[in-house]
């Protein structure tokens, strides 16, 4: 297969997300055309793409014209898509007409991040449905590549972990001494812009990707290092996150019995660019000044 020619015109979508963001970022840092797609051009976050050089297009993953419209010119597609906000049906509806919009456009690589372990018929919904996805893809005769990254660090930075910190409690549905596959969207990013920038070497892979492994009691520590507090771990019943997303409860019920499977050391062998961050150095690289007086709590944490 002939490399696309550098630089190329990507189309990114859930540019204004964590790891549509990450992925626009990092390519444009590499000196790639980056088409930012979004369904709100004039939100914070696409205007701080604008600035960065991105041209951002809108779109909507239920309106196929918008699709063709946002990828004309596009040599090459990062593509992303969530159940929340909606739903696991919703999530495959808008995973196909993205896809098949790609198709139409002949795009000459589609790079689809999933989840770790998704193609292992894991009864997660969440996870199926981009295993779904994903089937659909190596069905259109374009050139693809999954991506599947495994839990993601930036949760820790989210409100449903702070309210704990400052109570001096890390706290998740999962035994302390389990250890989890870990990756902050920054490392997803820069691997997604290193897979687009060779499709030659990665069409037709499926990898998952991690950078890190910790347990409970592991992050607790780190992040009670961070923030200047003694962190005592809790492991609080499944059934209080039930209540909540029986989704998410089967997610922490997987990771909790099975585990997420991701080669941590091979990653780092093979590809030492991405320059994979362990729990310790993200967790440096951020502001851990907890507030006192947070805003109200927010929900519990989700993979994208």
């Amino acid at each position: 297969m002939t490399q696309i020619p550098y630089p190329s015109t990507i189309a990114v979508t859930g540019a204004t997300g964590a790891q549509g963001g990450a992925t626009a970022r990092a390519l444009l840092q590499d000196g790639h055309q980056v088409l930012a797609l979004t369904r709100r051009p004039d939100s914070p976050a696409a205007i701080a793409l604008r600035r960065l050089g991105a041209q951002v297009r809108y779109a909507d993953f239920t309106d196929s014209s918008s699709l063709d419209t946002a990828l004309a010119g596009a040599t090459a597609l990062f593509a992303v898509t969530t159940p929340f906000g909606t739903d696991v049906e919703q999530e495959v509806r808008d995973g196909l007409e993205l896809l098949d919009a790609a198709a139409r456009a002949r795009l000459r690589h589609v790079v689809l991040t999933s989840a770790a372990n998704a193609d292992r018929d894991t009864g997660i919904p969440h996870f199926d449905s981009k295993h779904r996805i994903e089937r659909h893809l190596a069905t259109l005769g374009v050139p693809w590549t999954v991506i599947a990254p495994a839990a993601f660090m930036d949760q820790y930075a989210e409100e449903w972990t702070l309210r704990g910190l400052r109570e001096g409690v890390y706290d998740r549905p999962m035994p302390a001494e389990i250890p989890l596959a870990l990756i902050p969207t920054v490392d997803i990013g820069t691997f997604a812009a290193l897979v687009l920038a060779r499709p030659h070497e990665f069409a037709g892979r499926r990898i998952d990707i991690a950078s890190d492994r910790r347990s409970g009691h592991e992050i607790a520590t780190t992040l009670g290092a961070a923030c200047g507090r003694d962190l005592r771990y809790v492991e609080y019943p499944t059934d209080r996150i039930e209540a909540y997303s029986p989704d998410l409860a089967a997610m922490f019920r997987y990771f909790t019995t099975v585990g997420l499977d991701v080669d941590v050391a091979g990653l780092r062998r093979d590809y030492p660019g991405v320059g994979w961050h362990t729990l310790p150095e993200w967790v440096d690289g951020r502001s851990w000044v907890l507030d006192d007086n947070p805003t109200p709590a927010g929900t519990p944490p989700h993979r994208t």
